[in-house]
């Protein structure tokens, strides 16, 4: 429970920083523009899901700090610039809730997450990792190309 409570304030105050910077940049530029660069950007996440991920060294000694206070520093530190951060600088340009997509990303976060703490390694050994890139890029790609078509 820890690590699950270290990963959901992470990521609320990460993409919260990013929610906020997208919100920023949709009020730079104008709804046109922001379709566009919506549509390409979901379709280079697409892309960039394809590519593995390397394996983090642990920055922090989780023994001193606790399950939670190391779950949050790490996951905090290591999703800055990360595909999901990116992904909600990109929705909240498109969108005007900044709540709303906060919360959204973050429960989709939560979603991938909580079950992989408590069961990635049975579901890796059944699903491989390569299979959950391709589901994932697979999406993207579809909300890219909605975004485009939107744009058009």
């Amino acid at each position: 429970m820890p690590v699950i409570l270290g990963i959901l304030v992470a990521t609320l105050a990460n993409h919260a920083l990013a929610a906020w910077l997208g919100a920023g940049v949709a009020a730079a530029l104008g709804p046109a523009a922001l379709r566009w660069i919506l549509g390409f950007s979901f379709l280079a996440m697409a892309a960039w899901t394809l590519v593995p991920d390397k394996p983090e060294k642990e920055r922090l000694q989780s023994a001193r700090l606790g399950a939670f206070a190391a779950t949050l520093f790490a996951f905090f530190l290591l999703e800055m610039g990360d595909k999901t951060q990116i992904a909600t600088v990109a929705l909240a340009a498109r969108y005007t809730s900044i709540a709303a997509v906060v919360a959204g990303t973050t429960f989709g976060m939560m979603l991938a997450d909580v079950p992989a703490v408590y069961f990635g390694e049975r579901v890796l050994r059944r699903v491989p990792a390569k299979t959950m890139h391709r589901v994932a890029a697979a999406s993207f790609a579809l909300l890219g190309a909605l975004a485009l078509i939107d744009a058009g």
